[in-house]
């Protein structure tokens, strides 16, 4: 790919866009000053005490742009069908008519900013290449800390046949005027109307998950909405891992869990987003396409993800924090208040912790360099990737589900994602709580139409000389009184020692009607204040409710129609058998 054809993209879309000025990101350190120092002083940023947290700054968006805005997201596939019934689709054409109009001008003020970005490792043959349009010096900069940026991504794309082209206009900020639009079959993206992260960092959702799982499907490979972690145990054996949660369900805090078991070790590949290869070995290969964090804030404490807190403590930009009079950043979580301290919550008013609203708001948001986290290790550089023993999925549920189980094969496994339910979270705009499907936590992120996205899951399973295992996990299991049955956080190493083990073939497991779960005496509960009656209820199945589950998976499979995998139906009916069974 020659640097003209971008040179002639670019004058389009200027033409169109009408900026003042056009400035090509390069990625050095000068650079990043001079747009540190444009946004401090048009009050974009703000300075944090820079003795405590050296080059770190707070930025505050508008109220009303706040979290990914699924409902004004749309595919647009040529086909209708295509897109799927989980995702909004709007035709190309009518994308032209009602959308490209309000780009029209949207720059005439600002600079328009060519970030070119790799995805990936630089050198590996599964790295690809974005370049992001965007009148947004906030964007620019983060895409600075999120990707590989500027010449280096130049430097990869000579020896590329197609790059994926974002354009991003911050416009209005108008929830009436704000669209995120990708086009799978150009691999386009379109976004306006919004500075929030997920909807204006193309190289994040936008890229490495909506457009990359078209080309994950096209060329035998997937793009998924997964972390990737090494867990080593005390006598040396290391496995890779990948997990899929939702947004906000304990990812990253897992990505870079601290072990309170001795002798374990967890590096650290991926926290977020997992591209994975069938390599020359015929196992499965993978990379974290991502060079940063970008990591909710409330809830991050030395407590719950010591090694996040530890990155944090330079080079970041935090979004839609609170600020101390010290100009110290602080959300709810991260420790405790004095009951008269006066803080600047995350609109920029004066807030005191008798408030009734939160000082941070629930997503507010730190951007990182990966490597300033202590547990990222050297593979997050590897150009080959790491090959995955195991993939979980998980996500929030207080009742129903397990701590964890396992599938019984890969078909069963990829039923297990097909079905995943979790409660919503504060990462997308709506209700909070309320449980909802979503496949391989990548309802809102599957660029094309799941029943498709399932059956490529099922070929890729074939193609494997030695597919992974499969597991759920559910950190969030609630007793009746409100309070969560398992401890969490670092205490999760039991959780994966079991699965180790399950992947060796040597630990004893309870065989029922949804899969393998753990025997008491093959789970480390060592030094774990857990009663019996706890881990009992972490381990049983109440089959009368997971019937009751079927008929909300009944309803979500219904809308694929004929295009659901069959074998995933087979699945879904032994498993109602296998239920059935059970209570008679």
């Amino acid at each position: 790919m020659r640097k003209s054809e971008i040179e002639s993209w670019v004058a389009d879309i200027a033409g169109h866009t009408k900026p003042g000025a056009i400035h090509w990101c390069d990625g050095s350190d000068a650079e990043a000053e001079e747009l540190t120092k444009r946004m401090l002083s048009s009050r974009t940023l703000e300075r944090l005490d820079q003795a405590r947290y050296p080059r770190s700054f707070l930025h505050r968006s508008h109220p009303s742009d706040v979290a990914r805005t699924e409902n004004l997201t749309f595919i647009c596939s040529k086909k209708k069908e295509d897109a799927g019934p989980t995702n909004n689709w709007m035709s190309p054409e009518e994308a032209g008519r009602a959308v490209w109009p309000l780009f029209a001008g949207a720059m005439a003020t600002r600079t328009l900013y060519v970030v070119p970005y790799l995805m990936g490792p630089v050198g590996s043959k599964y790295s690809r290449v974005g370049v992001e349009l965007t009148d947004s010096p906030y964007v620019a900069l983060n895409l600075r800390t999120m990707t590989r940026m500027g010449n280096v991504a130049l430097r990869e794309l000579a020896g590329m046949q197609r790059f994926v082209r974002g354009i991003h206009s911050l416009g209005d900020l108008s929830p009436d005027r704000r669209f995120v639009l990708h086009f799978p079959e150009t691999r386009t993206i379109w976004s306006i109307g919004s500075g929030y992260g997920g909807n204006a960092l193309l190289s994040k959702k936008c890229h490495a998950l909506r457009i990359a799982s078209v080309e994950a499907r096209d060329e035998g490979w997937l793009a998924e909405h997964m972390m990737i972690v090494g867990v080593t145990s005390p006598a040396g054996e290391k496995h890779y891992i990948a997990a899929a949660f939702p947004s906000a369900c304990g990812k990253t805090n897992l990505a870079m869990l601290v072990p309170k078991r001795p002798g374990w070790q967890v590096e650290t590949v991926g926290d977020d987003i997992c591209w994975m290869h069938i390599g020359d070995d015929g196992r499965l290969w993978a990379i974290n396409p991502e060079a940063g964090f970008f990591g909710v804030a409330p809830g991050t404490s030395t407590k719950t993800n010591p090694n996040a807190i530890a990155a944090l403590e330079h080079d970041v930009i935090f979004t839609n924090v609170a600020m101390r009079a010290n100009r110290a950043p602080w959300w709810e979580g991260l420790d405790p208040l004095r009951q008269d301290e006066i803080l600047t919550d995350w609109r920029g008013k004066q807030w005191m912790p008798r408030a009734e609203e939160p000082a941070a708001h629930p997503n507010a948001r730190f951007t990182v360099a990966a490597k300033q986290c202590p547990s990222v290790g050297p593979s997050i550089d590897d150009p080959r990737g790491v090959p995955i023993s195991a993939i979980l999925f998980g996500g929030r549920r207080a009742r129903l589900t397990p701590l964890v189980y396992e599938a019984r094969d890969w078909a069963h496994g990829v039923y297990m994602g097909a079905t995943l339910v979790s409660e919503t979270t504060a990462a997308a705009t709506g209700a909070t709580g309320v449980p909802r499907n979503d496949p391989m936590a990548m309802l809102p992120f599957c660029g094309y139409n799941m029943a498709d996205y399932f059956g490529h899951w099922l070929s890729m399973g074939r193609r494997l000389v030695a597919p992974p295992k499969i597991f759920h996990v559910n950190w969030f299991r609630q007793n009746d009184g409100g309070g969560f049955l398992w401890p969490g956080f670092g205490d999760n190493i039991r959780v994966l020692s079991w699965i180790i083990d399950r992947i060796a073939g040597r630990a004893p497991r309870h065989t029922t009607p949804i899969g393998n779960v753990p025997t008491r005496s093959a789970f480390d509960l060592d030094a774990l204040d857990l009663p019996d009656a706890s881990f009992d209820a972490l381990t049983t199945i109440d089959a009368q409710s997971w019937l009751a589950e079927l008929e909300q998976s009944d309803e979500f499979i219904h809308k694929f129609g004929d295009r659901f995998p069959v074998p995933l139906r087979r699945e879904h009916d032994a498993l109602r058998d296998r239920l059935r069974a059970s209570i008679s």
